[in-house]
């Protein structure tokens, strides 16, 4: 069996109370209470840090609102805004350019297809008139008088 002596641990943090009873009958006998204290700086440090941030909270209210921050959060925010219109500008040029060089490249592929059609079809007629015979017309046909010219003659 070990022994503890209470009052030789600093690191005990109980108080023993010894208390010597003497009854009537002249008997003795020793009580010993073994009193545990806990320590409150938990408590304490908690209680003002509250206060701390209580204090911080009503300086911060108390102050008001700063125009000077709220100027520059407001000019900021048109700043932004300019900037994305800007942006967005810049998207929808993009877009129209983008349009227009496809409509640029449907017109060039149709002129490219009317040409083409117009090849075929003169193909075809140029076949078509090789591969018939050939129809001779003759009829008459009077031949004017030839027309003098003097020098003298009126000219119209």
């Amino acid at each position: 069996m070990t022994h503890y002596d209470p009052n030789n641990d600093p690191d005990r943090r109980e108080t023993v109370i010894t208390e010597t009873i003497v009854s009537p009958a002249h008997v003795t006998e020793t009580v010993e209470t073994v009193v545990v204290r806990e320590s409150n700086t938990g408590w304490w440090i908690a209680g003002i840090l509250g206060a701390a941030v209580l204090i911080a909270v009503f300086w911060i209210l108390a102050r008001g609102p700063d125009t000077q921050s709220d100027e520059a959060l407001l000019e900021a925010q048109l700043d932004t805004a300019a900037a994305q219109a800007q942006a967005d500008s810049a998207l929808i040029q993009g877009q129209v350019a983008g349009a227009q060089a496809s409509v640029d490249i449907a017109r060039a592929d149709a002129a490219r297809s009317q040409a083409d059609a117009i090849r075929a079809a003169s193909e075809a007629r140029a076949a078509e008139a090789r591969a018939s015979t050939p129809m001779v017309i003759e009829r008459e046909v009077q031949v004017p008088a030839p027309a003098i010219v003097t020098p003298t003659a009126p000219q119209n």
